[in-house]
């Protein structure tokens, strides 16, 4: 590797446009669901179908980068992120906009842990790569709201499709940096465990779909329950392949850490609730308080301002309070946000009721992703960091499935969109407390110098 740097700004931006992708088309569902004759119900798909193929396909995407060299698999996921976006600003129809997403998620699960996997393994440990992973979560944290801003801005300005648009140059010139100033990492050769891949992205998708569907159809529709037990099944039957792989996609002994495992699953509870956050509050504004596109993306800005001065700030609060306090902390604000929001009614004063809980938010989400991620990879051998780096991503994106997949059936039985989104937040409330839960029993909060080091 060379040029530190411009290594890490390539690893930044790339995650920034991934996870800007999530979000940007959220300020956007009434136009799309308007131009493109979308139901209720099949809207959600426009943000799942991508979240979804980038979890379903992360831990493949993290092993191809193994097999072939993270270099080479971070071009062509680059590629494939690229023509997607161009298939989606062309977009003329429900199909063939969630197809487009679908493929854009399949992309992005090839790049994310490329991007992941090359910071682990060109910062060393301690100071230097806790900044570095402090980067990457600010790119994570503020990524997501300023999507929201991008996305109400171009919206109302110009349209919905020019965010897609902006992706292919913005590839072109990632391909370009990448292939001056990156080179490829040794490759470990073997098979790829294509019965793993089968049976993990079936199993994920079949569990959001019994969720998705469950929204509308209730929990004791006949698809809803098939959809759900065939899902828990498949992740069965996955578990149990990897247990017998010679070269699995999930080495199970990435689990044998106590500090790893807890990562894992706070990981998905957090962002569960925080992706629920930004979906149905972007549709509060514009039907609740009938926003415009714009104006919905300019009120998600002070959470986008705190989030990011609490990302850059994280490596001098975890360097002196350690990353355990700093990731309780960040939860507790967190926890105080979703709460403010679940108590939202239609006659909920803006600053009070709305703009402060939404800037706790903002705080929670900027201080816990960079302890969250490193005790994800901390203690990682050199052979697994693909692996690990998968499983985090894997974490972040199912996380954002489940958890949206989850919250819209909480809330669907609920009246008019004020009701439903105060349904919504109180689960993500639940979905933290219990996030907060976790890392008290998994240990990470008594964690100083090791969460954030090795």
């Amino acid at each position: 590797m060379s040029n530190r740097t411009a290594i890490l700004a390539i690893i930044v931006l790339t995650y920034v446009m991934i996870v800007l992708d999530i979000s940007i088309v959220l300020t956007g569902l009434p136009r799309i669901e308007a131009e493109l004759g979308f139901t209720e119900a099949g809207l959600s798909w426009v943000s799942t179908a991508y979240t979804l193929c980038f979890g379903g396909f992360l831990l493949l995407g993290a092993r191809l980068g193994d097999v072939f060299g993270r270099r080479r698999m971070f071009l062509i996921g680059l590629s494939v992120f690229g023509f997607a976006s161009l298939l989606i600003g062309f977009a003329q129809g429900p199909g063939m906009l969630v197809a487009a997403r679908a493929l854009q998620g399949m992309g992005a699960a090839v790049l994310a842990p490329s991007t992941l996997a090359l910071l682990q393994v060109t910062f060393r440990p301690g100071p230097e790569r806790t900044r570095a992973l402090a980067a990457h979560a600010a790119a994570a944290g503020v990524s997501a709201s300023f999507g929201l801003v991008l996305g109400g801005v171009l919206a109302d300005l110009v349209s919905w499709r020019a965010g897609f648009f902006l992706n292919l140059p913005v590839s072109l010139g990632l391909a370009l940096a990448a292939l001056r100033h990156v080179s490829d990492t040794d490759t470990q050769g073997g098979l790829i465990d294509l019965p793993g891949a089968a049976t993990s992205t079936f199993g994920i998708g079949a569990l959001v779909y019994g969720m998705i569907h469950a929204a509308t159809a209730g929990w004791q529709d006949a698809v809803t329950l098939a959809a759900v037990a065939a899902g828990a099944v498949s992740l069965a039957l996955f578990i149990l392949g990897q247990s017998r792989a010679a070269q699995p996609l999930l080495p199970l002994r990435l689990f044998a850490s106590r500090a790893r495992s807890g990562a894992y699953l706070a990981r998905v509870l957090f962002l569960g609730a925080n992706v629920s956050f930004y979906f149905f509050m972007s549709q509060y504004f514009q039907q609740g308080l009938g926003y415009s596109a714009l104006t919905t993306g300019l009120a998600f800005l002070p959470t986008t301002l705190v989030n990011f001065a609490a990302a850059l700030s994280g490596p001098r609060l975890i360097a002196r309070f350690g990353g355990g306090a700093v990731l309780i902390a960040s939860l507790a604000t967190s926890l105080i946000g979703f709460v403010g929001l679940a108590l939202i009614t239609p006659d909920s004063g803006f600053w009070l009721g709305l703009m402060l809980p939404m800037v706790f938010l903002g705080f929670g989400q900027g201080g816990a992703l960079a302890p969250l991620t490193a005790a994800g990879i901390s203690g990682a051998a050199a052979n697994d960091a693909g692996a690990a780096s998968g499983v985090v991503n894997v974490a972040h994106q199912i996380g954002s499935s489940l958890g949206l997949g989850v919250l819209i059936s909480v809330a669907a039985p609920a009246g008019g969109i004020i009701a439903r989104t105060a349904h919504a937040m109180t689960g993500g409330a639940v979905m933290i407390a219990l996030t907060v839960a976790v890392a008290l029993a998994f240990g990470l909060v008594t964690r100083r110098h090791t969460v954030v080091a090795s």
